[in-house]
C-alpha cells in the first residue's frame, strides 16, 4: 500500500493541489485512493465542492465509521474531509497515551480497502501532521519557488528527523522523505533559479532528492476556482503533464526505499 504525507510548513505552496492531482492519476491508473485532510481550513473539500455529512474529527474522537465519513469524489477515490473542528479533535487526542500512533491505531483496520493512502496536512507542527508522519513514514515536501517556502520545506525535514530520534531507536518506525517537489516553476524568472539551485544544495547535503518540477500553469488556478480535478478541467494541462511524471517518480522512489533494508536505512 503506498502511504504518503504532503507537508510543508508554509502555506500557499500547492500541498492541497499536489495531493488532489496526485490522487486522481493514481486514481486514474485504477488504483483506490483514500485522500485525508487534517487542515481545520478543510482546503481539499473546499477546492472540489464536496458536502460531508461527517468529517475526520466524527472519525477519530465521534467513534463515526469510516464509511459514513468518506465523501466518493471520484469512482476511485474517497475523501475524508477536515473541518473547523479537526482542532478540537486534535486537542482531545493530545491528552492521550501514545497520541502520536493514533492514525496508525484508526487507519490501518481499513488499509485492506485501498492501494494509496494520501494525507494533507496543516501548514504548521501539528499533532495530526505528527501522527500522518509516524503512519505513512513518507514524506513529500512541495516547494514553490520562494524563500519561505523553502524555510518550510527546511521545518518538514526537521519534523522527520525529530520524529526519527524519538521513534525510530525505540520503535523502529523511520520516517523518510521522498523528495522536494518544486512546484509553480517559471524558469524565466530570476527567483525561480535562486530556488532550484538552493533545493539543489539541501539535496547534496540531507541526501533527499528533488523531483521533476511543476510547471506553473493557469488551468491549476482555473480548476480550483471551477471547483473540479484538474484532469477534469484541462486532461491537456501542463501541470498536469509535470504530475504524471512526478507520479511515477514518487513510486520508483518508494519501491526503492521499500527494497533497501531497514537497518541500512537508519544508518544512512
Amino acid at each position: 500500500m503506498i502511504r504518503l504525507v504532503v507537508a510543508n510548513q508554509r502555506g500557499g505552496v500547492a500541498k492541497t493541489t499536489t495531493a488532489l492531482v496526485l490522487a486522481r492519476i493514481y486514481a486514474d491508473q485504477g488504483k483506490k485512493v483514500l485522500l485525508i485532510d487534517t487542515d481545520s481550513q478543510g482546503s481539499i473539500g473546499t477546492v472540489i465542492s464536496l458536502k460531508a455529512k461527517y468529517h475526520l474529527a466524527d472519525f477519530l474522537v465521534g467513534h463515526i465509521a469510516l464509511e459514513e465519513c468518506i465523501v466518493h469524489a471520484h469512482p476511485n477515490i474517497d475523501v475524508l474531509a477536515g473541518n473547523r473542528h479537526t482542532s478540537r479533535a486534535e486537542d482531545l487526542i493530545t491528552a492521550q497515551g501514545f497520541r502520536e500512533f493514533v492514525f496508525e491505531q484508526m487507519f490501518s483496520p481499513y488499509e485492506h480497502a485501498y492501494d494509496v493512502l494520501l494525507i494533507d496536512v496543516a501548514p504548521s507542527i501539528t499533532l495530526f501532521q505528527t501522527c500522518a508522519m509516524v503512519y505513512t513514514r513518507r514524506v513529500l515536501i512541495p516547494v514553490a519557488m520562494e524563500i519561505l517556502s523553502v524555510q518550510g520545506a527546511m521545518a518538514s525535514l526537521e519534523s522527520a528527523r525529530t520524529l526519527n530520534t524519538m521513534f525510530c531507536n525505540s520503535y523502529h518506525l523511520p520516517v523518510e522523505t521522498i523528495g522536494m517537489l518544486p512546484v509553480m516553476v517559471d524558469r524565466r524568472l530570476a527567483m525561480t533559479g535562486i530556488i532550484l539551485d538552493t533545493l539543489e544544495q539541501i539535496s547534496e547535503k540531507t541526501g533527499v532528492a528533488n523531483l521533476s518540477p511543476i510547471r506553473t500553469d493557469t488551468s491549476v488556478v482555473k480548476a480550483n476556482k471551477e471547483r473540479r480535478f484538474l484532469a477534469d478541467f484541462d486532461p491537456r494541462s501542463k501541470a498536469l503533464e509535470d504530475y504524471e511524471v512526478v507520479a511515477d517518480e514518487v513510486l520508483t522512489i518508494m519501491r526503492q526505499l521499500d527494497g533497501i533494508p531497514q537497518a541500512q536505512r537508519q544508518s544512512a
